[in-house]
């Protein structure tokens, strides 16, 4: 198994986290930059919202469960990551912030914070989903489709470890296989 970069290895968990597999999909396919500005719906640890805030500009970081914001902020703080606002608030009842590059929503029933997350985005913005499961992922695209979003994109990022010796080559018996479904899509420019 692949030993991740002494970044992850600091951070501490307390909920499920959003794995560099993911993360790194997530920010090639969205197309993020050093100018972005991002939303992250569903905070947990936190580790999609640093990782976030390594990258972007300003990172706003929104979650109902102040134990879990709890974790994340010590992970900020270590990371001394001053672009990263932490968020205690339910994104389905509205998103503060505005003209929003890319919005994240890692929550059950994420489907219910898509008319937040269009509100914030600005044209062209881009909306992600971390679904683990199908049902999920058709819930979330059946409503992108039916709010007016365009270039829906649905996949996953498996991971096979090979193993290498004198004898050969082969892939391992274990790696980091389904951790969640990624739907990615883009609010219309007007």
């Amino acid at each position: 198994m692949f030993i991740y970069p002494k970044i992850y290895r600091k951070l501490r968990r307390g909920p499920q986290v959003i794995l560099p597999k993911d993360i790194g999909t997530i920010v090639a396919y969205s197309g993020i930059s050093k100018e972005s500005v991002c939303v992250d719906a569903g905070t947990g640890s936190g580790w999609l919202a640093v990782s976030l805030a390594r990258l972007c500009k300003k990172v706003y970081s929104y979650d109902v469960r102040p134990d879990f914001l709890d974790i994340a902020e010590k992970n900020r703080a270590m990371l001394g990551l001053d672009n990263l606002e932490l968020i205690n608030r339910d994104v389905t009842k509205g998103i503060l912030q505005t003209e929003v590059d890319m919005v994240a929503l890692d929550m059950p029933s994420s489907e219910k914070a898509i008319l937040s997350a269009r509100k914030a985005l600005k044209p062209d913005g881009v909306i992600v989903g971390y679904l683990p499961h199908m049902e999920q992922a058709k819930k979330f695209v059946d409503k992108l489709t039916r709010l007016g979003f365009c270039d829906i994109y649905t996949t996953e990022t498996i991971i096979r470890d090979m193993l290498v010796r004198k004898e050969g080559t082969r892939p391992t018996n274990t790696g980091i296989w389904h951790t969640a479904y990624l739907v990615f899509a883009r609010k219309q420019a007007q």
